[in-house]
C-alpha cells in the first residue's frame, strides 16, 4: 500500500514537465511550425533554472528565467525559420545540438555541474504549485485557440497562410508569436525539471523528454487535454522506475531507463495503425509562406 501511495504521490511531479513541453510545442505547430526543437528548449530552460537558484533568486523567479531563456532561444528559432525560411527539421535539430553545446559549455565554466539546489515545496497533497497550475495554463490555451481572435487567427495561419494573409493577418507574425509563446512553455518545462524534480544541473539531464513530447503531440493529435492525459501517462511510467529500483527488486538498470522510449515506441505504433482519420495536424505544418508565391 505504502508503495502504490508514494507512486501516486509522485506521478504529479513527473507528468508536469511532459506537459507544458507538450504544449508548447502544440502552440507553435497549430501556427505551421514544425518543432523539433523541444529537447533543446528544455534544456536551455533547465539551465537557467539552475543558474537562478544558485545565485539565490528563489523557485519562481527562477522558472521566470526559464521561460525567458526559453523566450530567447525561440527567437533565434524565429528568425531560422519564419524570417530566413530555413528546413523547419534542420533548424529544429541546429537547435538542439546547439543547447547540448551551450549549457555543457556554461554549466562547466560556471561550475554548477552536480550542485544540488533548493526548489518548489509542496502546498497541498504534497504537490507544489506548478502542479495546480499546468491544467489551468491547458485550459487557458485551449480557451485562446477556440474561443479568440487571435488563437482562431493563429490556426488558420497553420492551415492556410494564403488564405490568412488575404485576410488581412500576417503569418509570419502569427508564427513569430506562436514559436515565442511555445518557447517560454518549453523553456517553464525544462525549469521545472531540474527546479522541481532533480534540483540538480548534470549535462543532458532532459535526458530525451523533449523526444519524447513531440511525440506525445502525435499521440494527443494536436488536441491539449489529450496531450495533459497522455503527459500523466509518461508520469506514470517515469515515477514507477525509482519506486522499482528502491524495492530492490533484481530488474536490470538499464532496462528500467529505456522503459519510457519503449513506451514512447508503443504510442507511436498505435499512432501509425489508427491511420490520420480524426488528426488535428495543421495542413501547412512545416511548410514556408512566400507572399508573392501565393495564389
Amino acid at each position: 500500500m505504502d508503495f502504490l501511495v508514494n507512486w501516486l504521490l509522485s506521478i504529479p511531479a513527473f507528468a508536469v514537465p511532459f506537459a507544458l513541453a507538450a504544449l508548447g510545442i502544440i502552440v507553435t505547430e497549430k501556427a505551421g511550425v514544425l518543432n523539433l526543437g523541444a529537447e533543446g528548449f528544455m534544456l536551455v530552460g533547465a539551465m537557467a533554472g539552475v543558474g537562478a537558484m544558485l545565485a539565490d533568486a528563489g523557485p519562481f523567479l527562477a522558472l521566470a528565467g526559464s521561460a525567458l531563456a526559453g523566450v530567447g532561444l525561440g527567437i533565434v528559432f524565429a528568425l531560422m525559420v519564419a524570417g530566413l525560411r530555413i528546413n523547419h527539421v534542420i533548424a529544429g535539430l541546429v537547435l538542439v545540438f546547439g543547447a547540448h553545446a551551450l549549457t555543457s559549455f556554461v554549466a562547466t565554466m560556471n561550475r554548477w555541474t552536480n550542485q544540488s539546489i533548493s526548489g518548489l515545496e509542496p502546498i497541498f497533497l504534497g504537490q507544489d504549485p506548478l502542479v495546480f497550475l499546468t491544467p489551468l495554463l491547458v485550459l487557458g490555451t485551449v480557451f485562446t485557440l477556440e474561443k479568440t481572435r487571435f488563437g482562431l487567427s493563429l490556426r488558420a495561419v497553420g492551415e492556410n497562410p494564403g488564405a490568412a494573409d488575404a485576410a488581412g493577418f500576417d503569418p509570419t507574425t502569427y508564427r513569430y508569436a506562436a514559436i515565442l509563446i511555445g518557447g517560454a512553455l518549453l523553456g517553464l518545462a525544462g525549469g521545472y525539471l531540474t527546479v522541481a524534480v532533480t534540483r540538480i544541473w548534470v549535462d543532458g539531464v532532459v535526458g530525451g523528454r523533449g523526444w519524447i513530447a513531440v511525440a506525445l503531440v502525435i499521440f494527443a493529435r494536436w488536441y491539449p487535454w489529450r496531450a495533459l492525459l497522455g503527459a500523466v501517462l509518461f508520469g506514470c511510467i517515469e515515477a514507477l522506475i525509482p519506486r522499482i529500483a528502491a524495492t530492490g527488486i533484481d530488474v536490470p538498470r538499464y532496462f528500467l531507463q529505456m522503459t519510457p522510449y519503449l513506451a514512447t515506441l508503443g504510442v507511436m505504433i498505435w499512432s501509425a495503425t489508427r491511420g490520420r482519420s480524426g488528426w488535428e495536424q495543421p495542413a501547412a505544418l512545416g511548410t514556408h509562406y512566400v507572399r508573392e508565391d501565393r495564389t
